[in-house]
């Protein structure tokens, strides 16, 4: 049974934690509602899609595996599209080590649902003073874990009984990140790492053009902000 202080402990960094994640909340159900959406209509029922969502938690990637699961298999094709997809957490990742240190066996299940989302709250929130920064992190992994699942879930039974057109209904994907980017436009601090993401991104579809223009970005901002922490540094 969990100790009665550390419950308590938790509950109120739970509580804490939730008005962060209100953002992602709702573009988390709306986002995994129009995922279990489009799973239904590609033949994929409500277990898949729950599936799916709870353990490879990859968002995006999600949204172009249904293409790769109603196409002929290629091994090759879905192992370079996932690298190129997400190669963002290895570079956002390692900056959250210093954050996720010391917090014991929950650094495991931090580090799993890690997303870009949870990213963009843990890496700018202010813990509350008095307030268990190992739970603090841990609420808001969970409730946008929750989010995606359950939106998921919603969206796969609402799929099955309920019939429209779905065209476009992918875009609330893009609509999410630009919500996020402007929550963190608000916060002076955050310009300037915001301007150098935008002027990386825009380097880089100059240089190779949109389909190839994501882990490029990646080096260009990563190398960009070495390069700021050192003359930072020194």
């Amino acid at each position: 049974m969990i100790k009665t202080g550390v419950k308590k402990d938790f509950l109120k960094a739970f509580t804490l934690a939730f008005p962060s994640t209100i953002p992602v909340l709702t573009g988390f159900l709306v986002l995994g509602m129009a995922y279990g959406v489009l799973m239904q209509t590609k033949g994929y029922g409500l277990i898949w899609s729950v599936l799916m969502s709870a353990i490879a938690f990859c968002g995006s990637m999600q949204f172009v595996a249904i293409t790769l699961l109603t196409i002929a298999f290629n091994p090759m094709q879905a192992f370079t599209l996932s690298l190129m997809v997400n190669a963002r957490h290895l570079f956002y990742g390692i900056s959250m080590l210093e954050k996720y240190k010391g917090l014991g066996k929950a650094r495991a299940f931090l580090i799993y649902v890690l997303c870009d989302e949870t990213f963009s709250i843990s890496s700018s929130v202010t813990i509350p003073d008095g307030i268990n920064r190992k739970y603090f992190y841990l609420s808001i992994s969970l409730l946008n874990y929750i989010y995606w699942v359950l939106g998921t879930f919603l969206g796969s039974v609402a799929g099955k009984y309920v019939h429209f057109n779905t065209t476009g209904l992918d875009f609330v994907l893009t609509s999410l990140f630009v919500v996020l980017f402007l929550e963190q436009w608000k916060t002076p601090n955050n310009r300037l790492s915001a301007m150098i993401g935008i002027i990386g991104t825009l380097i880089s579809l100059f240089l190779f053009g949109q389909n190839h223009l994501v882990i490029p970005a990646m080096i260009i901002i990563l190398v960009t902000l070495l390069i700021g922490r050192k003359k930072l540094c020194n």
